[in-house]
């Protein structure tokens, strides 16, 4: 498995624009590879429905099986074949289709992302009291060149993947998955 992918093919871009793909995706990037009937359990689909989407995202190359964790032949795993996966819109500005499949993942990751944020917001008072100090809320505007903005993005993204990649201490704290996301956009007051 790669850490980085860079998704420059509109195919495989399609692929990922499927909301419950997109799901599988991040269930098998945060729990590690899984069988159709574990993913089934977790999304509340049907098996035969999460089989059909990750054909799709192993014809996309996105997961493949990982044969040597199946304890029979009837049995199989998945896994990512990246753990982190990363496109830009310019690189389809000159494909009608991939530019507009661009555009619809775009606006899904969007309100996936203020999904999750939603999601806790709306958390009774008794679970989010279990999180006192850590979820945050930060906003700023900034005075910056496309450049700037890009080195402001490598400096973000670092320090997420610093977190995210850091080895887990065996301190006998329990950790639960947090989700974690920027963004810096051109905008006007």
């Amino acid at each position: 498995m790669s850490d980085h992918s860079s998704i420059t093919d509109s195919q495989v871009l399609a692929a990922m624009a499927h909301p419950l793909r997109r799901r599988l995706l991040d269930l098998l990037k945060v729990n590690g590879p899984a069988t159709a009937s574990t993913l089934s359990q977790h999304t509340g689909e049907a098996v035969g429905n999460i089989s059909h989407h990750l054909r799709a995202l192993a014809g996309a190359g996105l997961i493949e099986e990982a044969p040597e964790l199946a304890q029979d032949r009837r049995e199989r795993w998945w896994r990512r074949t990246s753990q982190k996966l990363r496109w830009s819109s310019n690189d389809f500005i000159h494909d009608a289709a991939g530019e507009a499949i661009a555009r619809a993942l775009e606006s899904m990751n969007l309100e996936r992302q203020t999904g999750h944020v939603r999601r806790w917001a709306d958390q009774p008072q008794s679970v989010q009291e279990r999180w006192p100090h850590g979820p945050f809320s930060t906003e700023t505007w900034l005075h910056v060149t496309d450049d700037e903005l890009a080195e402001f993005a490598a400096e973000i993204i670092a320090v997420m993947t610093r977190w995210a990649d850091r080895d887990l201490p065996d301190d006998g704290r329990e950790r639960e998955s947090v989700f974690a996301f920027a963004r810096a956009v051109p905008g006007r007051l």
